[in-house]
C-alpha cells in the first residue's frame, strides 16, 4: 500500500514528467525534423531514458534503499571509471558523453547518485563528523572528481558535486566554520579555472553584460530572455514558439525553459517553478521525519540535487546566473538527466517506503 507522502511525490514526479515530454517534443520538433526527417526523434529518445529512470525508480523505491548504501562504495568506484570513459578516443563525445552500442549516455549524471549514497553511509555511521576523518576524505573524493570534470570539461557538473558534498557534511553535522574555510580556500582556484580556459571568462562576462556581448558568448542568454519576454503573460500558445526554430540554440535541452515561457506565458512558468518547490518540500518532509540518519541524509541529498539543479537551470535562462551547461530535471530533454531525476525520485520514496513500514 502506498502511503500519503509517496502518492504524492509520484503525482509531483508525473506532472513534471509530462510538462517535460511535451516541451521536448514541442522545442525539438524542427530540429528533429531538419536532421532526421520526423519530429519524433528526440522524444523517442527522452521515453527511452525514462524507461531506465522507472527502473530505477522501482528498484530503490521497492527494493529498499538500505541495500544500495552498502553497495555504495562500490558504485561511486565505477562511477570514477564511468567519468573517466567520455575521455577514452573512440567511445567518448565531446568529453561528457559516452557512445556504446548506438546508445549515447552522461555517466556523470548517474555518478551523482552514486555519490549521494555513499556520503549519505559514510555520514552516518554512528560517529560525530570529525573533521580529519570524515571532511577531508569527502573533500578528497571530491577533488578526485573535480580534476575529471575539468579535463571534460564540465564545471557545472563539478559545481553539482561540490554543492551536493558540502551540503550533506553540512546536514550530517560538520562544523559551519570548516566548510566555509574549505570553500573559500578554493575561490583563487576558480580563478585559475576561469583564466585556463577563455571560454569560462566570456560567458562570466556574458552575465555582467548581456547586451554587450549577445552575438558571442551571452548569444544564448539574449535570446533565451528575448523568448521569455515574447510569451508575456499567457503565452503564445502550445508549439508556438519562434526561438526553437533555430534562433535559441540548445532550445529543447538547457534552455527548455525559454521554450516554456514563450509558449505558456508567466503562468506556465510559475506553474513549473511551483512544482519543483512541491518536489523538494515534500523530500525535505520525508528526510525530516525519517528515523535513520542514513534516511535522513538520502532523502535530503537527493531533494537537494533536484532543486538545486533546477535552481542553477532556471538562474541562467533568466540571466542570473553564468550558463553552467545544466539540464532542467524531467524537463530538459536528455536520456541519463530524465533517468537520473526518476532515479532521485525513487530514493526519497525508498526512505519513505522503509520508515513507514
Amino acid at each position: 500500500m502506498v502511503g500519503i507522502r509517496e502518492g504524492k511525490l509520484v503525482l509531483l514526479t508525473f506532472a513534471l514528467f509530462v510538462l517535460g515530454v511535451i516541451f521536448v517534443y514541442s522545442a525539438s520538433f524542427p530540429l528533429s525534423l531538419k536532421h532526421h526527417g520526423h519530429g519524433f526523434h528526440y522524444l523517442v529518445r527522452q521515453l527511452l531514458g525514462a524507461a531506465l529512470g522507472v527502473a530505477l525508480l522501482s528498484a530503490f523505491w521497492l527494493g529498499g534503499v538500505g541495500r544500495w548504501g552498502e553497495l555504495s562504495p562500490l558504485l561511486l568506484g565505477v562511477s570514477f571509471v564511468g567519468v573517466l570513459l567520455p575521455l577514452m578516443p573512440g567511445i567518448g563525445l565531446g568529453g561528457r558523453w559516452v557512445s556504446l552500442g548506438g546508445f549515447t549516455f552522461q555517466p556523470s549524471e548517474f555518478g551523482k547518485i552514486a555519490l549521494l549514497f555513499y556520503l549519505a553511509r559514510r555520514l552516518s555511521e554512528g560517529e560525530p563528523v570529525d573533521f580529519r576523518m570524515d571532511v577531508l576524505p569527502c573533500l578528497a573524493i571530491l577533488a578526485g572528481f573535480g580534476l575529471i570534470f575539468l579535463l571534460q570539461p564540465d564545471f557545472g557538473m563539478f559545481l553539482l558535486y561540490g554543492a551536493l558534498t558540502f551540503f550533506m557534511l553540512w546536514v550530517a553535522g560538520a562544523r559551519t566554520r570548516h566548510l566555509l574555510s574549505v570553500g573559500g580556500a578554493g575561490i583563487p582556484l576558480l580563478a585559475v579555472f576561469l583564466v585556463l580556459a577563455p571560454y569560462r571568462l566570456g560567458r562570466l562576462l556574458a552575465f555582467i553584460d548581456p547586451e554587450g556581448y549577445r552575438h558571442s558568448y551571452g548569444y544564448q542568454v539574449y535570446q533565451a530572455l528575448v523568448a521569455l519576454g515574447s510569451g508575456g503573460f499567457w503565452g503564445r500558445g502550445l508549439g508556438a514558439s519562434r526561438a526553437k526554430l533555430f534562433y535559441l540554440p540548445a532550445a529543447h535541452n538547457d534552455f527548455v525553459f525559454a521554450v516554456v515561457g514563450e509558449e505558456t506565458g508567466l503562468i506556465g512558468g510559475l506553474l513549473v517553478i511551483a512544482l519543483f518547490a512541491a518536489l523538494v518540500f515534500m523530500g525535505y518532509r520525508i528526510a525530516a521525519s525519517a528515523r535513520s540518519e542514513f534516511g535522513t541524509l538520502v532523502a535530503a541529498g537527493a531533494s537537494f540535487l533536484l532543486g538545486f539543479q533546477a535552481l542553477l537551470n532556471l538562474g541562467v535562462v533568466v540571466g542570473v546566473f553564468p550558463v553552467t551547461g545544466l539540464t532542467l530535471p524531467f524537463v530538459s530533454y536528455g536520456g541519463s538527466s530524465i533517468a537520473v531525476s526518476l532515479g532521485l525520485v525513487g530514493a526519497m520514496l525508498g526512505v519513505e517506503r522503509e520508515e513507514r513500514e
